[in-house]
């Protein structure tokens, strides 16, 4: 039996050990925990009215929502991980260009569903924590509890017979095969999966490789309110940096900040907490009735790259070793889906025919 190691426990690597062949490999997980994006993530899963102008971005997004269906239904996701309670867009100007934008992603996304403009009153009543304002809804936008999710998948690993290793590493190859270091033991694998974020640049660059990869600290308020309705509402995205993601347990999540500077920095600071209430006031029809709540943060560390694209798969000097990042602020969208693409990969050697990133050697060089 081959013996799998995946570096990285987040969105994809907890999803691609849960799609491997558990009857061709013995797979090992490796993640030492610390700044993980996912688990301090929540995010929309909403991707189709994206003003990004790159093509191979939005077909990966699109798909990356569409995939979910099939995600809920193979792995018995609960409304508790994702919801799909639709999403509401504000915006000053331009909604209606905005709704027919969707009306023409529709033709090859119908997974948008119900496209439709709201009255100022509509709006409020769809997510009464909004202030009356004109907004468009669709009803195939969605939520995802990074955090949950991860908890979830991690179970299900587990009853596979899925290991893992709680521990930091470094990578060498010695022959064929391929070592795995860590403060307290060592493992031989025959492939190697690198999804550890931005960390994947500091694995590689032993190995002779320059990574065009940088960290970026992220950071999202959890309010705790007693709006137990919350579990049902829309998310919102706002005509700025913050979106509102209603959450189950009458928490609603404001976020999340873009930090290039701070790196590593796990501390949440006020700054934040002033940024993104500051950013969301405006939208609120009583923001001092939910600023007064008790809240706690989620701090994360994300991977960017420099055309904000994510890149996966085989490297053409080592086949049998396989790196996926990159995803930046979209990583709940594409992640799943791309843990799902290489669990295709490595079970059945198939890759997508869809054009979905630039050439690996973009980012990654020897």
């Amino acid at each position: 039996m081959q013996k799998i190691a995946i570096i990285g426990s987040g969105i994809i690597g907890i999803t691609l050990a849960n799609y491997l062949d558990t009857t061709k490999y013995d797979i090992t997980l490796f993640d030492e925990g610390n700044g993980q994006a996912t688990k301090a993530s929540a995010g929309i899963i909403s991707p189709w009215l994206s003003k990004r102008r790159n093509k191979r971005w939005y077909r990966l997004a699109k798909d990356g929502a569409a995939f979910f269906q099939k995600l809920v239904t193979d792995m018995n996701i609960s409304n508790d991980i994702y919801a799909q309670n639709g999403t509401i867009l504000l915006r000053k100007n331009g909604l209606e260009s905005l709704a027919t934008l969707a009306e023409q992603r529709k033709r090859d996304a119908p997974e948008i569903g119900e496209i439709k403009l709201l009255s100022s009153n509509a709006t409020t009543n769809k997510l009464p924590l909004l202030a009356p304002q004109e907004s468009l809804y669709i009803s195939g936008g969605a939520r995802l509890d990074g955090l949950h999710y991860l908890d979830y998948m991690k179970k299900l690993a587990a009853q596979k017979q899925i290991h893992f290793i709680s521990e930091k590493v470094t990578l060498e190859k010695e022959n064929d095969h391929w070592q795995i270091n860590t403060p307290n033991q060592q493992m031989s694998a025959d492939r190697v999966v690198l999804a550890a974020g931005p960390n994947c640049k500091t694995l590689l660059e032993p190995l002779g490789y320059q990574v065009d990869l940088r960290p970026q600290k992220g950071q999202l308020i959890v309010f705790k309110t007693s709006q137990a309705q919350s579990v049902n509402w829309p998310v919102a995205m706002l005509d700025n940096e913050a979106d509102l993601i209603p959450a189950n347990n009458g928490q609603v999540i404001i976020g999340s900040t873009h930090e290039n500077e701070e790196h590593w920095d796990l501390h949440p600071t006020t700054a934040a907490f002033e940024q993104l209430t500051t950013n969301s006031k405006d939208f609120l029809q009583f923001p001092e009735s939910l600023l007064k709540n008790s809240f706690s943060y989620r701090v994360g560390t994300r991977a960017y790259t420099s055309d904000f694209a994510p890149f996966f798969g085989p490297l053409t000097e080592e086949p049998s070793l396989l790196v996926a990042s990159g995803l930046g602020s979209s990583g709940l969208t594409t992640g799943p889906y791309i843990g799902y693409l290489l669990a295709n990969y490595i079970n059945e050697g198939t890759w997508p025919d869809t054009d979905y990133q630039k050439p690996l050697n973009t980012y990654i060089q020897k």
